[in-house]
């Protein structure tokens, strides 16, 4: 039951995400998704899986949507679909159809029995060097782009007062 509330979270977060008129709040929205989408692959039984979508995903990914949209500006854009609208509804109907049908619990004899554990044990435990080499990255990247950001704003003695 738990497995179709989350699958119905990611559905709504993906559609706001196309529906919001701000590109910054469309990157927040993609992140809510990323996460569910790694709650829903731990409780299928891909801790270590889990944990890398939710740190590069949710993490990494966002931070940088958004100093990216930060550095550019929102700026509306027209595009023409690349796809026709019927086309797209098929697709996404076979995809909710392909993940329900995955998240069933009926299923659960079909499926191989997958050692679970705990969220902790295996983002502290078995990819601790992953996970602090993700939070470098992306403290070097919050750096950076703070760095460029700051650059058209030098303190130079000659234009200040004194």
């Amino acid at each position: 039951m738990i497995q179709i509330l989350i699958v119905a979270g990611i559905l709504a977060c993906s559609i706001m995400a196309f529906r919001v008129k701000r590109l910054l709040v469309s990157a927040l929205w993609l992140a809510g998704c990323s996460a569910l989408v790694a709650l829903l692959i731990y409780l299928l039984g891909a801790p270590v899986v889990a944990v890398i979508e939710l740190s590069v995903g949710a993490g990494l990914v966002t931070v940088l949507f958004v100093f990216a949209i930060n550095i550019a500006g929102e700026e509306a854009v027209s595009v023409k679909a690349l796809l026709p609208k019927p086309l797209a509804w098929g697709l996404i109907l076979l995809a909710v159809l392909l993940l329900g049908w995955l998240c069933l619990p009926g299923l659960a004899g079909v499926l191989p029995a997958i050692e679970t554990r705990h969220f902790a044990d295996v983002m502290w435990g078995d990819r601790s060097l992953d996970t602090m080499l993700q939070v470098v990255l992306i403290f070097a990247g919050v750096l950076g782009v703070l760095g460029l950001l700051a650059d058209g704003k030098s303190n130079s003695p000659e234009g200040g007062h004194s």
